[in-house]
C-alpha cells in the first residue's frame, strides 16, 4: 500500500462547529490486490471523523489492506478505513473490467441528479442564487437555514419557491441550529411550500425531538449530523428520519455506506449520499456508491465547486444539474495520474 499526502484549497472558508476550514488535507492511497492497483482517499473532517494525524497513523500501520477491513483495526478511524475500503473496491472492479458502480450493484444508474447548495444570505441574494442554479440545469436546491429567525428563513424559502416554481425540489438544511420550539415555528411557516425535506433541524443527539417533529408536521425530516454521534442502526430504529444523509468518508467506506443504505431502505427510510468536501477520488467513490442505490433522489455530490484546486482532473463534472458515472474500470480515473 502506497500513501501520498495532499492539500487542496477551498474557494472560500467552510464554516463548521469547530471553526472555519480554508483547505482540505488528506492522504491518497494506492492498494494492490491480486496485481491490480486501486485508489482510495482519506480526507478527515473535524466533528465527523478522526484527525488527520490519527488518520495518517492508522494508515501507516496497515500491513494487509484486505484483512484490515475485517479485523476492526480501522473501526475508530473512519476516514482511514474509507480510503482502504475504496481502494480495495476500486482494485477489484478494475480487475473485473467493470465500473465501481456496476461492481457494487446488479443494477446501477449511469447518471444522477445532484442538488445545488445555496448558503445563508438575504432574500434577494438567495433568490438570485436559486435562479442561477436553475438556469445552470439544477432541479433540486438545498438552502441553508438556521442562522436567522425561523420566520425570516421561511420568507427566504417562500421567495425561492415563487422564483423557481413548483417543479424544482427545495431542501432546507439547519445544521442542528434549532431547539424544538424554533423548529416547530419554522415547519409551521413553511407548511405550504412543499419542501422535499428539512435536514437536521435539531442538535445531533436529539433523536426523540426529531421523531416528534415527524409526528407533528408533514414536512419530511432528514438526519445528517446525527450520524456522527449515534450509530446508523440507532438512528433508523428511533423513527427520527424519513431520509438519512450518508457520507461515505464518515461512515468508513463504500461497503459500510451501502450496508447502512440497505438497512435504511428496509425500514422505509430513504438515503441521500453526499461528500465531506473531498478531493476527486473520494467524490468519485461517493458518486459510484450513489449510482448503486435505487431511487431517483438528487444526491449531494456537487461539491467540487467548493474547491479552488484538486489532486487530478475530474472525469465526472456537473453538467445541467447531473453527474454522469464514469463507465471505465473502477473509479474511472487513471492511477498514474496520482501515483507515478
Amino acid at each position: 500500500m502506497r500513501l501520498r499526502e495532499f492539500s487542496v484549497a477551498l474557494r472560500r472558508p467552510l464554516g463548521t462547529a469547530k471553526g472555519d476550514i480554508d483547505r482540505r488535507d488528506g492522504v491518497l492511497v494506492a492498494v494492490e490486490v491480486d496485481g491490480v492497483t486501486g485508489l482510495g482517499e482519506a480526507t478527515p473532517l473535524p466533528g465527523w471523523t478522526e484527525s488527520l494525524a490519527a488518520c495518517r497513523e492508522a494508515l501507516e500501520t496497515v500491513t494487509n489492506p484486505v484483512e484490515a477491513l475485517d479485523d476492526g483495526s480501522l473501526d475508530n478511524t473512519p476516514a482511514a478505513r474509507h480510503a482502504v475500503s475504496l481502494a480495495v473496491a476500486d482494485a477489484r472492479a478494475r480487475s473485473d473490467d467493470r465500473s465501481l458502480a456496476t461492481s457494487l450493484a446488479t443494477e446501477s444508474h449511469t447518471s444522477l441528479p445532484v442538488n445545488a447548495t445555496l448558503g445563508d444570505a438575504d432574500v434577494e441574494t438567495t433568490v438570485n442564487a436559486a435562479r442561477d442554479a436553475v438556469s445552470a440545469g439544477f432541479d433540486c436546491l438545498k438552502v441553508k437555514v438556521g442562522a436567522r429567525d425561523p420566520e425570516t428563513d421561511a420568507t427566504r424559502l417562500s421567495a425561492v419557491r415563487d422564483a423557481v416554481g413548483p417543479s424544482v425540489s427545495i431542501r432546507a438544511d439547519a445544521n442542528g441550529a434549532w431547539d424544538r420550539w424554533t423548529a416547530d415555528r419554522f415547519l409551521d411557516a413553511v407548511a405550504a411550500l412543499d419542501l422535499e425535506y428539512l435536514e437536521q433541524p435539531l442538535p445531533a443527539t436529539q433523536l426523540d425531538g426529531h421523531a416528534a417533529l415527524r409526528r407533528l408536521h408533514d414536512t419530511p425530516i432528514a438526519l445528517d449530523e446525527s450520524l456522527s454521534v449515534v450509530t446508523p442502526s440507532r438512528a433508523i430504529a428511533s423513527n427520527a428520519a424519513d431520509v438519512l444523509v450518508c457520507k461515505p468518508m464518515a461512515l468508513g467506506g463504500p461497503d459500510r455506506t451501502l450496508s447502512v443504505a440497505n438497512r435504511a431502505r428496509s425500514a422505509g427510510v430513504d438515503v441521500v449520499v453526499t461528500t465531506t468536501i473531498d478531493a476527486v477520488v473520494a467524490r468519485l467513490g461517493a458518486l459510484h456508491v450513489a449510482a448503486a442505490l435505487p431511487g431517483e433522489r438528487a444526491h449531494g455530490l456537487a461539491t467540487a465547486a467548493f474547491l479552488d484546486t484538486d489532486v487530478a482532473a475530474d472525469p465526472a463534472p456537473v453538467r445541467d444539474g447531473v453527474m454522469h458515472v464514469p463507465c471505465g474500470p473502477g473509479l474511472g480515473i487513471d492511477v498514474s495520474a496520482l501515483f507515478h
